[in-house]
């Protein structure tokens, strides 16, 4: 009986350590303004821009209803940039004001650190995902009558909730990698909005482009098949969590291997 109170102690006292540091980093985003205002906004931007451009044009342009998910995601074009700097933020900032340093001091065990935004920012992006997919669905079924009785609706419902926070993990571990605010803003944001569209359209680069994060994300979004791409929709997922696993491990290394 003694042995087996005190083999589960250590385990106690490390599950409080963890539950402390995430409740550090839940004080820090409640704290600071830019880090929970700014997933609030990808999510109004993405919802109301799906209802205005359906209520404009959803009548009249075709191509926001040939594939349903063209009209209904339409605002997450715009919002996904909201969701991509909240990512970069969760540690960016921490780099650019010397504040790392002082949260690897009270947090020495780095890996419990970088988990605990992982963990913290992936549970806002899927918030962030549910309220973005569920309020655009609703916006443009407001606006113009949809068929989603196919069973490419609860895919494509499940992909947009999951888009979400994996673009925030994505982007988070990037951020460290890069250990710079300014590089991370100048270099993901910009590519998150325009880069890899510009690429997608490209002769020749298009190949390549398809296997990005953002557009094999996307592509899980869609109802139907698209010429010239070579996986299925749950593929396009699952390559963006690949992504998103990778950037992820990149910045624990990266964590652990330099110094603040």
């Amino acid at each position: 009986m003694t042995t087996t109170i005190l083999a589960g102690r250590p385990a106690t006292a490390q599950a409080r350590r963890k539950a402390a540091v995430l409740h550090a980093e839940w004080t820090k985003l409640t704290t600071l303004r830019s880090l929970w205002i700014t997933p609030l906004v990808g999510v109004l931007i993405t919802v109301g821009i799906a209802y205005a451009v359906n209520d404009a044009y959803g009548a009249t342009d075709t191509s926001l209803t040939e594939d349903p998910s063209i009209g209904i995601y339409y605002g997450l074009n715009f919002g996904q940039v909201a969701a991509a700097c909240f990512g970069i933020l969760l540690i960016g900032q921490e780099y650019n004001s010397g504040t790392v340093r002082t949260s690897l001091t009270a947090v020495p065990a780095r890996g419990r650190l970088f988990g605990a935004k992982l963990l913290l920012g992936g549970g806002i992006g899927l918030l962030a995902g549910l309220l973005s997919t569920a309020g655009s669905y609703l916006a443009a079924g407001a606006t113009v009558d949809l068929a989603l009785d196919s069973p490419a609706t609860v895919r494509s419902i499940v992909a947009g909730v999951l888009y979400h926070p994996l673009l925030v993990i994505l982007c988070l571990g990037a951020t460290t990698m890069l250990r710079n605010l300014t590089a991370a803003m100048g270099l993901l944001s910009p590519m998150v909005f325009l880069g890899t569209t510009v690429l997608a359209a490209v002769p020749g680069v298009r190949e390549v482009a398809q296997f990005l994060p953002d557009r094999a994300g996307q592509y899980a979004l869609r109802h139907q098949d698209a010429a010239g791409i070579h996986y299925g929709h749950w593929t396009g997922l699952l390559i963006m969590a690949l992504w998103a696993g990778a950037a992820a491990y990149g910045g624990l290394r990266s964590l652990r291997r330099h110094d603040a």
